[in-house]
């Protein structure tokens, strides 16, 4: 016990430097521009894509089954044993199968099968770690050959949000910043990242919510709520997204232009196969003002910072020099190269 929380100490405290190492496992796979966040050239977007373009197509088609990783118990039965974050439930998620942009195909898997696998996998490259620098006598790594084949293990896929306020009269655009607390969250402690950022799955554990909630926006605008405005994650049975406010008014704006939401690409981390779909919402000032002016500093995962300038500068010291996370790398500098005169 008191080993698993060195070394999960450990991994928490060096996830930036652990994942720069874990990287170079990988010499053969795409990266996402100048990040180390691993992809396919199949995954690349030449232009942003509208997020309401994509098509999400769902299959009840067998998969492989998840992984056999060794060990007297999971590692998220390790988790809830000796350092359960505050964040930690294993509800159902949308799995992710394949990429044919604008087309993604999901089906059904469970949160904890992505934990027992990537977060143990990064817990063994932090074993390795504190013991020298980590060979190629990874058991747990080498069950992944690619982690880019998403149909040989459970990737439920993370939509990774940049959020930039853009000021239409004086040109100025900012973005919020995420310092993730390896104490409330299961992934990515330790780190900054964009805002917001939350596993797709649906808000409740009932067949008519995963159907209902097969949608990116509806996930995204749950994320605002429970990020930037301090909303618990459970939602009910009763919940309506239509008579939510928050929901009608991020979605007004979008239909009258002060809001668009794109896809960047889609990325994995090399540390904890930790899938994302990068993504980047622009919202007007006075819109984003109204609706997230009064957000505070903290919340259920860390720390937030709005107000940081979105400019070469910044975006070159969050991408190469602050432990940023795989994603909000790749994210920043795929927004950057897309949207700098947002």
């Amino acid at each position: 016990m008191n080993e698993w929380r060195r070394v999960r100490r450990h991994l928490n405290e060096n996830r930036h430097g652990l994942a720069q190492r874990a990287d170079l496992h990988y010499p053969d796979l795409a990266r996402v521009g100048s990040t180390r966040l691993l992809t396919r050239e199949t995954w690349a977007l030449a232009e942003p894509l509208d997020l309401h373009r994509v098509v999400l197509r769902w299959t009840d088609e067998p998969v492989a089954p998840c992984l056999d990783v060794p060990g007297d118990m999971t590692y998220a039965e390790a988790m809830t044993a000796f350092d359960k974050p505050k964040l930690f439930e294993n509800r159902t998620c949308y799995r992710l199968l394949d990429v044919t942009w604008p087309e993604l195909t999901f089906t059904r898997g469970m949160y904890f099968d992505a934990v027992n696998l990537g977060e143990a996998a990064a817990h063994e490259f932090a074993a390795a770690d504190l013991n020298g620098e980590p060979g190629p006598d990874l058991p747990i790594r080498r069950l992944v050959i690619d982690p880019t084949d998403l149909r040989a293990r459970p990737a439920h896929p993370a939509i990774s949000m940049l959020t930039l306020r853009h000021d239409r009269e004086t040109g100025e655009t900012t973005f919020v910043l995420h310092w993730r607390d390896p104490a409330l969250v299961a992934h990515g402690g330790g780190l900054f990242q964009v805002m917001p950022v939350g596993v797709f799955q649906a808000s409740a554990e009932t067949p008519e919510a995963e159907k209902a909630d097969f949608d990116l926006w509806k996930c995204v605008v749950r994320e605002y709520a429970e990020e930037f405005l301090g909303r618990p994650e459970h939602y009910g049975p009763e919940f309506d997204y239509e008579t939510w406010p928050l929901y009608r008014r991020l979605t007004d704006a979008r239909e009258r232009g002060d809001l668009r939401s794109l896809v960047l690409g889609i990325g994995v981390d090399p540390l904890s196969f930790a899938t994302d779909i990068l993504a980047v919402t622009v919202i007007e000032a006075r819109t984003f003002d109204a609706l997230f002016g009064a957000m505070t500093s903290s919340n259920d995962e860390g720390q937030a910072t709005k107000g940081v300038p979105f400019d070469e500068e910044s975006v070159r010291r969050y991408v190469t020099r602050e432990p940023m996370q795989a994603a909000g790398a790749a994210v920043l500098e795929l927004a950057w190269r897309h949207l700098r005169e947002a």
